[in-house]
Protein backbone atom coordinates (compact mmCIF):
# COMPACT_ATOMS: atom_id res chain seq x y z
CA UNK A 1 0.00 0.00 0.00
CA UNK A 2 1.18 3.50 -0.77
CA UNK A 3 1.85 6.28 1.70
CA UNK A 4 -1.70 7.48 1.12
CA UNK A 5 -2.76 4.92 3.73
CA UNK A 6 -0.62 6.59 6.41
CA UNK A 7 -2.22 9.34 8.50
CA UNK A 8 0.58 11.85 8.93
CA UNK A 9 -1.21 14.48 11.00
CA UNK A 10 -3.41 14.48 14.07
CA UNK A 11 -6.98 13.56 13.00
CA UNK A 12 -8.19 15.80 15.82
CA UNK A 13 -7.06 18.82 13.83
CA UNK A 14 -9.86 20.86 12.28
CA UNK A 15 -10.44 20.23 8.59
CA UNK A 16 -9.18 23.74 7.80
CA UNK A 17 -5.83 22.72 9.28
CA UNK A 18 -5.74 19.34 7.55
CA UNK A 19 -6.44 21.02 4.20
CA UNK A 20 -3.28 23.11 4.53
CA UNK A 21 -1.01 20.29 5.69
CA UNK A 22 0.92 17.86 3.52
CA UNK A 23 3.37 15.12 4.52
CA UNK A 24 6.69 16.59 5.59
CA UNK A 25 9.47 16.19 3.06
CA UNK A 26 12.60 14.48 4.47
CA UNK A 27 14.75 17.36 3.23
CA UNK A 28 12.78 19.83 5.33
CA UNK A 29 11.33 21.55 2.28
CA UNK A 30 8.04 23.25 3.18
CA UNK A 31 6.81 22.72 -0.39
CA UNK A 32 6.88 19.08 -1.54
CA UNK A 33 9.26 18.70 -4.49
CA UNK A 34 8.23 17.49 -7.94
CA UNK A 35 9.83 14.17 -8.87
CA UNK A 36 9.68 14.02 -12.66
CA UNK A 37 11.75 10.88 -13.11
CA UNK A 38 10.07 8.14 -15.14
CA UNK A 39 12.26 5.47 -13.51
CA UNK A 40 14.03 4.99 -10.18
CA UNK A 41 17.31 3.25 -9.42
CA UNK A 42 16.71 0.05 -7.46
CA UNK A 43 18.65 -0.83 -4.30
CA UNK A 44 19.97 -4.18 -5.47
CA UNK A 45 19.59 -7.35 -7.50
CA UNK A 46 16.07 -8.76 -6.99
CA UNK A 47 15.46 -6.04 -4.40
CA UNK A 48 12.73 -3.52 -5.22
CA UNK A 49 12.49 -0.08 -3.72
CA UNK A 50 9.28 1.77 -2.91
CA UNK A 51 9.49 3.53 -6.26
CA UNK A 52 10.41 1.84 -9.51
CA UNK A 53 8.46 3.24 -12.45
CA UNK A 54 6.35 6.38 -12.46
CA UNK A 55 3.18 4.65 -13.69
CA UNK A 56 3.20 2.45 -10.59
CA UNK A 57 4.37 4.90 -7.92
CA UNK A 58 5.72 8.41 -7.72
CA UNK A 59 6.72 10.39 -4.60
CA UNK A 60 4.88 13.57 -5.61
CA UNK A 61 1.70 11.64 -6.41
CA UNK A 62 1.99 9.73 -3.13
CA UNK A 63 2.24 13.03 -1.26
CA UNK A 64 -0.88 14.35 -2.98
CA UNK A 65 -2.76 11.13 -2.24
CA UNK A 66 -1.75 11.22 1.42
CA UNK A 67 -2.85 14.84 1.72
CA UNK A 68 -6.22 14.11 0.11
CA UNK A 69 -6.81 11.06 2.30
CA UNK A 70 -6.02 13.17 5.36
CA UNK A 71 -8.54 15.84 4.36
CA UNK A 72 -11.27 13.27 3.66
CA UNK A 73 -10.57 11.21 6.76
CA UNK A 74 -10.06 8.21 4.48
CA UNK A 75 -7.59 5.37 4.75
CA UNK A 76 -6.75 5.43 1.07
CA UNK A 77 -6.69 7.87 -1.84
CA UNK A 78 -5.70 7.28 -5.43
CA UNK A 79 -5.33 10.04 -8.00
CA UNK A 80 -6.04 9.75 -11.71
CA UNK A 81 -5.42 11.84 -14.80
CA UNK A 82 -9.01 13.18 -14.89
CA UNK A 83 -12.26 13.04 -12.97
CA UNK A 84 -13.70 10.71 -15.60
CA UNK A 85 -10.73 8.37 -15.16
CA UNK A 86 -11.53 8.24 -11.44
CA UNK A 87 -15.19 7.47 -12.15
CA UNK A 88 -14.22 4.78 -14.66
CA UNK A 89 -11.80 3.25 -12.15
CA UNK A 90 -14.54 2.95 -9.55
CA UNK A 91 -17.04 1.45 -11.98
CA UNK A 92 -14.46 -0.99 -13.37
CA UNK A 93 -15.35 -3.19 -10.40
CA UNK A 94 -18.78 -3.89 -11.91
CA UNK A 95 -18.85 -7.14 -13.87
CA UNK A 96 -20.76 -8.04 -17.06
CA UNK A 97 -24.25 -9.20 -16.15
CA UNK A 98 -24.47 -6.91 -13.14
CA UNK A 99 -26.56 -3.75 -12.82
CA UNK A 100 -25.51 -0.22 -11.91
CA UNK A 101 -28.00 2.33 -10.61
CA UNK A 102 -27.28 6.00 -11.31
CA UNK A 103 -29.12 9.00 -9.99
CA UNK A 104 -31.40 10.50 -12.61
CA UNK A 105 -29.56 13.74 -13.31
CA UNK A 106 -26.02 12.44 -13.48
CA UNK A 107 -23.10 14.36 -15.04
CA UNK A 108 -23.09 14.05 -18.84
CA UNK A 109 -19.69 12.35 -19.01
CA UNK A 110 -20.81 9.71 -16.53
CA UNK A 111 -23.93 9.14 -18.64
CA UNK A 112 -21.83 8.57 -21.77
CA UNK A 113 -19.52 6.22 -19.86
CA UNK A 114 -22.56 4.24 -18.75
CA UNK A 115 -24.34 4.11 -22.11
CA UNK A 116 -21.41 3.70 -24.49
CA UNK A 117 -18.90 1.71 -22.45
CA UNK A 118 -20.52 -0.07 -19.51
CA UNK A 119 -23.64 -1.07 -21.47
CA UNK A 120 -21.53 -2.47 -24.31
CA UNK A 121 -19.63 -4.50 -21.74
CA UNK A 122 -22.85 -6.21 -20.68
CA UNK A 123 -23.68 -4.05 -17.66
CA UNK A 124 -27.34 -3.11 -17.21
CA UNK A 125 -27.91 0.59 -16.59
CA UNK A 126 -30.78 1.86 -14.43
CA UNK A 127 -31.54 5.52 -13.68
CA UNK A 128 -33.40 6.25 -10.46
CA UNK A 129 -35.95 9.03 -10.83
CA UNK A 130 -35.85 9.63 -7.06
CA UNK A 131 -33.67 7.23 -5.10
CA UNK A 132 -34.87 8.79 -1.85
CA UNK A 133 -38.21 7.06 -2.48
CA UNK A 134 -36.76 3.65 -3.35
CA UNK A 135 -36.90 0.72 -0.97
CA UNK A 136 -35.12 -2.62 -0.79
CA UNK A 137 -37.94 -4.10 -2.86
CA UNK A 138 -36.97 -1.80 -5.75
CA UNK A 139 -33.40 -3.10 -5.95
CA UNK A 140 -32.69 -5.07 -9.13
CA UNK A 141 -31.16 -8.52 -8.98
CA UNK A 142 -27.38 -8.82 -9.26
CA UNK A 143 -26.72 -5.20 -8.35
CA UNK A 144 -23.06 -4.26 -8.61
CA UNK A 145 -23.06 -0.63 -7.53
CA UNK A 146 -25.05 2.54 -7.01
CA UNK A 147 -23.42 5.81 -8.08
CA UNK A 148 -24.98 9.08 -6.99
CA UNK A 149 -24.24 12.78 -6.88
CA UNK A 150 -25.61 14.98 -4.12
CA UNK A 151 -26.31 17.67 -5.07
CA UNK A 152 -26.83 16.55 -8.64
CA UNK A 153 -25.41 18.20 -11.73
CA UNK A 154 -26.93 20.49 -12.90
CA UNK A 155 -30.34 20.39 -11.16
CA UNK A 156 -28.99 20.37 -7.58
CA UNK A 157 -31.35 17.66 -6.35
CA UNK A 158 -30.36 16.17 -2.98
CA UNK A 159 -30.02 12.44 -2.36
CA UNK A 160 -29.94 10.83 1.07
CA UNK A 161 -26.48 9.23 1.21
CA UNK A 162 -27.23 7.09 4.27
CA UNK A 163 -30.38 5.76 2.62
CA UNK A 164 -28.52 5.03 -0.61
CA UNK A 165 -25.83 3.19 1.36
CA UNK A 166 -28.48 1.09 3.08
CA UNK A 167 -30.04 0.18 -0.27
CA UNK A 168 -26.70 -0.74 -1.82
CA UNK A 169 -25.40 -2.76 1.10
CA UNK A 170 -28.71 -4.54 1.53
CA UNK A 171 -28.34 -5.75 -2.05
CA UNK A 172 -24.70 -6.74 -1.58
CA UNK A 173 -23.46 -3.83 -3.72
CA UNK A 174 -21.22 -0.80 -3.38
CA UNK A 175 -22.23 2.83 -3.00
CA UNK A 176 -20.04 5.36 -4.79
CA UNK A 177 -20.67 9.07 -4.22
CA UNK A 178 -19.43 11.80 -6.53
CA UNK A 179 -18.78 14.57 -4.00
CA UNK A 180 -17.29 17.09 -6.43
CA UNK A 181 -19.75 19.90 -5.67
CA UNK A 182 -19.34 19.78 -1.87
CA UNK A 183 -15.87 18.36 -1.16
CA UNK A 184 -15.01 17.00 2.26
CA UNK A 185 -15.08 20.56 3.57
CA UNK A 186 -18.89 20.45 3.43
CA UNK A 187 -19.85 16.78 3.18
CA UNK A 188 -18.12 13.48 4.01
CA UNK A 189 -19.89 10.54 2.35
CA UNK A 190 -17.60 7.88 3.85
CA UNK A 191 -18.92 8.81 7.28
CA UNK A 192 -22.46 8.39 5.92
CA UNK A 193 -21.88 4.84 4.66
CA UNK A 194 -20.44 5.29 1.17
CA UNK A 195 -17.84 2.74 0.09
CA UNK A 196 -15.90 5.19 -2.04
CA UNK A 197 -15.91 8.91 -2.79
CA UNK A 198 -15.13 10.21 -6.27
CA UNK A 199 -13.94 13.67 -7.26
CA UNK A 200 -13.18 15.61 -10.32
CA UNK A 201 -10.28 17.32 -8.57
CA UNK A 202 -10.14 19.67 -11.53
CA UNK A 203 -12.91 21.51 -9.76
CA UNK A 204 -12.81 22.71 -6.12
CA UNK A 205 -9.88 20.62 -4.92
CA UNK A 206 -7.56 22.15 -7.52
CA UNK A 207 -9.58 25.32 -7.68
CA UNK A 208 -7.69 27.33 -10.29
CA UNK A 209 -8.74 25.97 -13.71
CA UNK A 210 -5.17 24.83 -14.37
CA UNK A 211 -5.08 21.11 -13.64
CA UNK A 212 -7.02 18.01 -14.73
CA UNK A 213 -7.24 15.43 -11.96
CA UNK A 214 -9.50 12.80 -10.42
CA UNK A 215 -9.53 11.13 -7.00
CA UNK A 216 -11.09 8.02 -5.52
CA UNK A 217 -11.01 7.57 -1.73
CA UNK A 218 -12.02 4.56 0.34
CA UNK A 219 -11.44 2.78 3.65
CA UNK A 220 -11.66 -0.83 2.39
CA UNK A 221 -8.23 -2.36 1.59
CA UNK A 222 -9.82 -4.59 -1.07
CA UNK A 223 -11.26 -1.55 -2.84
CA UNK A 224 -7.88 0.16 -2.59
CA UNK A 225 -6.24 -2.83 -4.26
CA UNK A 226 -8.79 -2.68 -7.08
CA UNK A 227 -8.42 1.07 -7.60
CA UNK A 228 -4.62 0.75 -7.52
CA UNK A 229 -4.68 -2.07 -10.08
CA UNK A 230 -6.78 0.04 -12.44
CA UNK A 231 -4.55 3.08 -11.94
CA UNK A 232 -1.40 1.09 -12.67
CA UNK A 233 -2.48 -1.31 -15.40
CA UNK A 234 -4.85 0.96 -17.28
CA UNK A 235 -2.15 3.59 -17.19
CA UNK A 236 -4.11 6.66 -16.04
CA UNK A 237 -2.32 7.94 -12.91
CA UNK A 238 -1.92 11.62 -12.15
CA UNK A 239 1.35 13.08 -13.44
CA UNK A 240 3.95 14.46 -10.99
CA UNK A 241 3.48 18.06 -12.10
CA UNK A 242 -0.32 17.82 -11.88
CA UNK A 243 0.07 16.20 -8.45
CA UNK A 244 2.08 19.23 -7.37
CA UNK A 245 -0.50 21.62 -8.85
CA UNK A 246 -3.29 19.80 -7.02
CA UNK A 247 -1.39 19.98 -3.73
CA UNK A 248 -0.84 23.70 -4.16
CA UNK A 249 -4.47 24.38 -5.02
CA UNK A 250 -5.80 22.21 -2.20
CA UNK A 251 -4.21 24.39 0.49
CA UNK A 252 -6.67 27.24 -0.09
CA UNK A 253 -9.81 25.08 -0.38
CA UNK A 254 -11.37 26.27 2.89
CA UNK A 255 -10.96 29.99 2.30
CA UNK A 256 -12.01 29.66 -1.35
CA UNK A 257 -15.15 27.75 -0.42
CA UNK A 258 -16.01 30.18 2.37
CA UNK A 259 -15.73 33.22 0.09
CA UNK A 260 -17.54 31.56 -2.82
CA UNK A 261 -20.40 30.49 -0.54
CA UNK A 262 -20.73 34.00 0.88
CA UNK A 263 -21.00 35.31 -2.67
CA UNK A 264 -23.50 32.60 -3.59
CA UNK A 265 -25.93 33.59 -0.82
CA UNK A 266 -26.10 37.12 -2.18
CA UNK A 267 -26.21 36.11 -5.84
CA UNK A 268 -29.00 33.62 -5.21
CA UNK A 269 -31.12 36.37 -3.63
CA UNK A 270 -30.33 38.64 -6.57
CA UNK A 271 -31.35 36.02 -9.14
CA UNK A 272 -34.54 35.11 -7.27
CA UNK A 273 -35.64 38.74 -7.35
CA UNK A 274 -34.67 39.45 -10.96
CA UNK A 275 -37.58 39.80 -13.42
CA UNK A 276 -35.62 38.10 -16.20
CA UNK A 277 -35.02 34.92 -14.18
CA UNK A 278 -37.76 32.30 -14.19
CA UNK A 279 -36.40 29.73 -11.73
CA UNK A 280 -33.40 29.36 -9.44
CA UNK A 281 -32.18 25.93 -8.34
CA UNK A 282 -30.09 25.31 -5.20
CA UNK A 283 -29.67 22.38 -2.79
CA UNK A 284 -33.02 21.76 -1.11
CA UNK A 285 -35.14 23.67 -3.64
CA UNK A 286 -37.12 20.61 -4.69
CA UNK A 287 -38.90 19.81 -1.42
CA UNK A 288 -38.75 20.34 2.34
CA UNK A 289 -37.61 16.74 2.64
CA UNK A 290 -34.60 17.30 0.40
CA UNK A 291 -33.81 20.50 2.29
CA UNK A 292 -33.84 18.53 5.54
CA UNK A 293 -31.62 15.80 4.08
CA UNK A 294 -29.13 18.35 2.82
CA UNK A 295 -29.04 20.16 6.17
CA UNK A 296 -28.40 16.84 7.92
CA UNK A 297 -25.59 15.57 5.72
CA UNK A 298 -23.90 18.79 4.56
CA UNK A 299 -22.58 21.85 6.37
CA UNK A 300 -23.17 24.25 3.48
CA UNK A 301 -24.89 24.73 0.15
CA UNK A 302 -21.73 25.07 -1.91
CA UNK A 303 -21.17 27.64 -4.63
CA UNK A 304 -23.09 26.34 -7.65
CA UNK A 305 -26.44 27.80 -8.68
CA UNK A 306 -28.53 26.77 -11.66
CA UNK A 307 -31.18 29.04 -13.09
CA UNK A 308 -33.54 29.31 -16.02
CA UNK A 309 -33.99 32.60 -17.81
CA UNK A 310 -37.43 33.88 -18.81
CA UNK A 311 -38.74 33.16 -22.30
CA UNK A 312 -38.13 36.70 -23.52
CA UNK A 313 -34.40 36.60 -22.74
CA UNK A 314 -32.18 36.22 -25.81
CA UNK A 315 -29.53 33.78 -24.60
CA UNK A 316 -27.07 34.70 -27.36
CA UNK A 317 -27.30 38.41 -26.55
CA UNK A 318 -26.97 37.64 -22.84
CA UNK A 319 -23.80 35.67 -23.47
CA UNK A 320 -22.32 38.34 -25.73
CA UNK A 321 -22.72 41.00 -23.03
CA UNK A 322 -20.98 39.18 -20.22
CA UNK A 323 -17.75 41.06 -19.48
CA UNK A 324 -16.52 39.62 -16.19
CA UNK A 325 -18.03 36.15 -16.05
CA UNK A 326 -16.38 33.43 -18.12
CA UNK A 327 -18.77 31.51 -20.37
CA UNK A 328 -16.99 28.19 -20.02
CA UNK A 329 -17.45 24.59 -19.07
CA UNK A 330 -16.26 23.37 -15.65
CA UNK A 331 -16.82 24.73 -12.16
CA UNK A 332 -15.19 25.14 -8.77
CA UNK A 333 -12.59 27.70 -9.78
CA UNK A 334 -11.63 31.04 -8.26
CA UNK A 335 -13.18 32.60 -11.37
CA UNK A 336 -16.94 32.69 -11.85
CA UNK A 337 -17.93 30.37 -14.68
CA UNK A 338 -21.27 30.23 -16.50
CA UNK A 339 -22.18 27.22 -18.64
CA UNK A 340 -25.11 25.98 -20.70
CA UNK A 341 -25.67 22.35 -19.70
CA UNK A 342 -27.73 21.39 -22.76
CA UNK A 343 -24.85 22.21 -25.13
CA UNK A 344 -21.84 21.81 -22.84
CA UNK A 345 -21.79 19.34 -19.94
CA UNK A 346 -24.77 17.32 -21.19
CA UNK A 347 -24.49 17.80 -24.96
CA UNK A 348 -24.06 14.05 -25.59
CA UNK A 349 -27.33 13.17 -23.88
CA UNK A 350 -30.37 12.72 -26.10
CA UNK A 351 -32.99 15.45 -26.28
CA UNK A 352 -35.50 13.04 -24.77
CA UNK A 353 -33.24 12.22 -21.82
CA UNK A 354 -32.51 15.88 -21.15
CA UNK A 355 -36.22 16.67 -21.25
CA UNK A 356 -36.99 13.77 -18.92
CA UNK A 357 -34.44 14.92 -16.36
CA UNK A 358 -35.36 18.59 -16.54
CA UNK A 359 -32.32 19.97 -18.38
CA UNK A 360 -33.91 22.65 -20.52
CA UNK A 361 -32.49 24.85 -23.27
CA UNK A 362 -32.97 27.89 -21.05
CA UNK A 363 -31.06 26.46 -18.11
CA UNK A 364 -27.70 27.94 -17.12
CA UNK A 365 -25.29 26.76 -14.42
CA UNK A 366 -23.34 29.36 -12.48
CA UNK A 367 -20.22 28.38 -10.58
CA UNK A 368 -19.68 31.34 -8.29
CA UNK A 369 -16.10 32.45 -7.82
CA UNK A 370 -14.32 34.61 -5.27
CA UNK A 371 -14.55 37.96 -7.04
CA UNK A 372 -16.52 40.78 -5.43
CA UNK A 373 -20.17 39.71 -5.36
CA UNK A 374 -21.29 43.18 -6.49
CA UNK A 375 -19.23 42.85 -9.65
CA UNK A 376 -20.64 39.41 -10.44
CA UNK A 377 -24.21 40.59 -9.96
CA UNK A 378 -23.53 43.75 -11.94
CA UNK A 379 -22.24 41.71 -14.86
CA UNK A 380 -25.30 39.45 -14.81
CA UNK A 381 -27.66 42.40 -14.53
CA UNK A 382 -26.07 44.36 -17.38
CA UNK A 383 -26.12 41.33 -19.69
CA UNK A 384 -29.76 40.60 -18.82
CA UNK A 385 -30.74 44.20 -19.53
CA UNK A 386 -29.20 43.94 -22.98
CA UNK A 387 -30.93 40.60 -23.62
CA UNK A 388 -34.35 41.99 -22.63
CA UNK A 389 -34.51 45.73 -23.23
CA UNK A 390 -37.39 46.45 -20.86
CA UNK A 391 -35.84 44.79 -17.81
CA UNK A 392 -34.91 47.47 -15.26
CA UNK A 393 -31.51 47.46 -13.61
CA UNK A 394 -31.86 46.34 -10.01
CA UNK A 395 -28.67 48.04 -8.82
CA UNK A 396 -27.70 48.61 -5.17
CA UNK A 397 -26.63 45.02 -4.67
Amino acid sequence: MSSSSQHFSNPAYAIETRIVQAPKDPTGSVVPPIYLSASFNQPGYEVSGEYGYQRSNNPTRATAEAALANVEGAEFALTYATGMAATAAALEIVRPGQTVIFCDQVYGGTYVLAEQILARRGVTIVYADDLNEWTAADMPANLGAILIESPTNPGLRVLDIEHAASLAHGAGAYLFVDNTFCTAYLQRPLELGADAVIYSATKYLGGHSDVLAGVVLANDPALYDHFKLVQREMGNPLSPFDSYSLLRGLKTLAIRMDRAQENTVRIRAFLESHPAIATVYYPGWYSPREAQIHARQSSGDGAVLTFEVADDVDLAVFRENLRLINYAVSLGSVETLLSHPATMTHEDITDEERARTGISERMLRLSVGIEAADDIMGDLDTALQEAVKDVPALGNF
